[in-house]
């Protein structure tokens, strides 16, 4: 089940405009690029900005979410008549042969069970061609990035066409890889809304194993463009 924050419709619409400048797309793009890439995937596609970036590059691109309202975003954006939308989970993907398989922002960490991760390996590696490519980040554990995420050092606001929101996370509990934390909206009109979510921070390591098992060749480990020295950007290979 999706977090309130991209299944809330009231949420949803207000993802983009508190998050506007998205530098880590233009590195994936790139990457497509780099790659050869004619045909993508994008595994918790979200509201969409990415997907919808490659179709109007000319990229064959399909889109899969598990969360409705973040969809319902998604199709409004100029380039989404020519995604394939899917909503659901990897379950829900039919036979696809893509060149390329992404997973931008968080979606990688929000497979908190190694079964569940490994379902999502399996299904982008069956998603792919052979000789094509799954691209992800994940962020280091080692940086903690958590102990930043509070009022005082991650508040944001946007200005809206009828007022203003503000959003700010608050850590609710750590235990080992695990993350939890709430994410606080407060709008121009009075309500608060909250939404609660959790991530896995794996190791390098760990998620080098975890595609090998995978059936996947790490064809490459980088620094995200956008926050240096603070994730991976995994490439790797299905033979």
């Amino acid at each position: 089940m999706a977090d309130a924050l991209f299944e809330h419709r009231r949420l949803a619409r207000v993802y983009d405009p508190l998050d506007p400048d998205r530098p880590d797309l233009d590195a994936y793009a790139a990457l497509a690029d780099e790659l050869g890439a004619a045909s993508v995937l994008d595994i918790g596609c979200g509201t969409g900005t990415f997907a919808c970036l490659l179709a109007r590059r000319g990229l064959d691109v399909t889109g899969l979410d598990p969360a409705a309202a973040s969809l319902e975003v998604a199709r409004s954006k100029p380039g989404a008549d020519r995604v394939r939308w899917i909503h659901g989970e990897v379950a829900a993907l039919p036979p696809l042969r893509v060149d390329l398989v992404t997973m931008t922002g968080n979606v990688a960490q929000v497979f908190l069970t190694d079964a569940g991760w490994a379902a999502v390996l399996d299904a982008a590696r069956s998603a792919l061609r052979p000789g094509g490519h799954l691209v992800f980040e994940t962020r280091d554990p080692q940086r903690r990035a958590w102990l930043g995420w509070d009022r005082e050092h991650a508040r944001v606001r946007a200005d809206l066409p009828d007022g203003w929101v503000e959003k700010w996370p608050e850590v609710t509990e750590v235990t080992g890889p695990l993350v939890s934390f709430r994410s606080v909206f407060t709008f121009a009109d009075g309500e608060t809304l909250t939404s609660n979510s959790t991530l896995r921070f794996r190791g390098r390591e760990e998620v080098e194993a975890a595609l090998l098992a995978a059936g996947f060749t790490v064809a490459g480990i980088r620094d995200a463009p956008d926050r240096p020295g603070l994730e991976f950007v995994f490439v790797a290979r299905r033979p």
